[in-house]
């Protein structure tokens, strides 16, 4: 499992190896990645996405990005990470990508969103699976390990 998005962030599951991965046929947001150097357990987000049926978008290979994803790494250096969002619409789905994308704005999406956000706009709560924010909403590079 990897937690992917702002503070707690959403629990997908992954990653695994998007070649010999097999879509299975039910909604889910995903992600596809690269390792950065392939010693480490840091990955790069290059394409977030959604989908009614994650069998049906042309995963592994045949989706309309695939070139993008493989321009940045071979296709044996691919990961795939997923999450079905409980209870959730396509509007649920397309709101987890639109965060996805504004956090990592991820080179192989044409869409890109603005990361900024405002306190009342959220508010302060706690769940279980999240904790205090640990770094500035701005990261420097001392919170970026640098």
């Amino acid at each position: 499992m990897i937690r992917l998005g702002s503070l707690g962030g959403y629990p997908f599951e992954g990653p695994s190896v998007l070649a010999g991965w097999v879509p299975p046929q039910r909604p889910g947001v995903y992600a596809i990645a690269y390792r950065l150097d392939p010693a480490s357990e840091q990955f790069a987000i290059i394409y977030v996405g959604h989908a009614d049926d994650l069998s049906r978008v042309g995963l592994p290979f045949q989706h309309a990005r695939t070139p993008c994803w493989t321009e940045r790494a071979n296709r044996y250096s691919l990961y795939i990470c997923t999450y079905e969002v409980p209870g959730g619409t396509a509007a649920h789905r397309e709101q987890i990508v639109r965060e996805l994308a504004a956090i990592y704005q991820p080179g192989c999406n044409t869409e890109r969103y603005d990361n900024a956000w405002k306190d009342e706009w959220i508010g302060e709560y706690q769940a279980p699976t999240t904790g205090p924010l640990t770094t500035g909403r701005t990261p420097t590079a001392r919170d970026q390990g640098g």
